[in-house]
């Protein structure tokens, strides 16, 4: 028993059991005159919003860590590479959205589903909010480690280079004895304000039929990216995906692809099919700018609240238009809980031409499931990690030695 709890895996789990059971617990919960429930949602709240932000404040320090020193190893290929990974990104999530497009003209018409938002409990204010900021954000980590990394590349800057490599090791020790960690507590409080909210008890069954084909439709994507990737690289994708149940969990506790990067990391390094510096290199990097189970997600929800609200879908040539489009602003979003949707409102209002209330419930239903379409964006990580392994292979590119975790 005290092996299985000491497992990653067992202590996500135990996580979201205990924020579930602990914020439903401290619902109307009094003792001797006091709301004693909501005395210690404030505890809790105030806590998980602190390994919050001292998470955030390591996303950019990891994805610095993790992708300048593998550019810098990948010497005079690192520009072929880094455009082979823009568009694995692009392509898989412009495709995701297509199918889901698809998959949406297939089957809301067919859905009768009433829409009710309102009447979610308030959380009750932190006791204190100790806010940590990132030294700069995830979008300007991304770019300054590959201009970092390229600069020192082209330069051969030796001295720069070995630093970068010092600071991957201070990074993996930072990842492994303090994130780690800490991450089942952090799920736990998100759960515990999930269900003190209402959202897991009254929000989510009113979307339940749409969120539960969307994430079939996420585990339809993620086969269709691991069979791809499998007859590409000519390897087992299941020597990858095995080892994603981790990555998985702590993406659904979190919400975010930048959060759960120091899980993903640690899953794919255990893949004996997945060469390492493609780990170091492409696992940071898609984290980032590949987020297929989001735009998937997102696609099939605009066309379901604009049946809700306005009575149709938007038309095929708009919906084209806004996938295409959608595919550009995914690259570029933040990994962050709602990081898509919030990147692409503007689509969503110019592109579909959704009002207030369209964007309102648009973002109420995208939070509902959001947990799910991170998860799925961290796992099909792996799958793009595979195809560089393979074409690296297949092309001959030596391998670069790299830290593990």
């Amino acid at each position: 028993m005290k092996k299985l709890f000491s497992s990653l895996p067992a202590r996500l789990i135990l996580g979201v059991a205990a924020g579930i059971v602990i914020g439903l617990f401290c619902v109307d919960r009094w003792m001797f005159g006091v709301e004693i429930g909501s005395m210690i949602m404030q505890v809790i709240l105030t806590l998980k919003t602190l390994m919050g932000s001292l998470i955030s404040f390591c996303v950019p320090l990891i994805i610095i860590g993790f992708i300048a020193p593998s550019i810098t190893r990948l010497q005079s290929n690192a520009s072929r590479m880094l455009g082979l990974a823009l568009l694995l990104a692009y392509t898989s999530s412009v495709c995701a959205a297509l199918m889901s497009m698809g998959a949406g003209y297939a089957i809301i018409p067919n859905l009768s589903i009433q829409s009710s938002t309102d009447g979610l409990r308030d959380l009750p204010e932190l006791l204190f909010n100790l806010e940590i900021d990132p030294i700069m954000s995830v979008m300007s980590a991304l770019v300054f480690s590959v201009l970092i990394g390229l600069a020192a590349t082209w330069t051969r800057a030796r001295t720069v280079i070995e630093i970068l490599d010092e600071f991957q090791k201070i990074v993996l020790a930072t990842v492994t004895k303090v994130i780690i960690p800490i991450l089942p507590f952090f799920i736990a409080g998100t759960f515990c304000g999930l269900a003190y909210q209402g959202s897991i008890t009254r929000q989510l069954p009113v979307f339940l039929i749409v969120i539960l084909i969307v994430i079939v439709g996420h585990f339809i994507w993620m086969t269709v990216l691991y069979t791809l990737a499998g007859l590409y690289s000519g390897k087992n994708p299941w020597e990858v995906v095995r080892h994603y149940g981790p990555a998985y969990l702590t993406a659904v506790g979190t919400m975010s692809s930048a959060a759960t990067l120091a899980v993903a990391l640690r899953c794919a390094k255990k893949s004996s099919v997945l060469r390492q510096d493609m780990v170091d290199f492409g696992i940071p990097l898609f984290a980032n700018i590949h987020l297929c189970g989001s735009v998937l997600t997102e696609v099939f929800f605009v066309m379901t609240v604009s049946k809700i609200l306005y009575g149709h879908l938007p038309t095929l040539g708009t919906m084209v238009l806004f996938c295409v489009l959608l595919g550009i602003f995914a690259v570029g979003a933040p990994g962050v809980p709602g990081g898509t949707v919030m990147a692409s409102l503007g689509l969503i209002m110019s592109v579909v031409g959704f009002l207030d209330d369209g964007t309102a419930l648009m973002l109420t239903i995208f939070a509902l499931q959001d947990s799910f379409g991170t998860a799925c964006n961290v796992t099909g990580d792996g799958a793009l990690t595979l195809m560089l392994t393979g074409y690296v292979e297949k092309h001959s590119i030596p391998e670069s030695k790299g830290q593990l975790l």
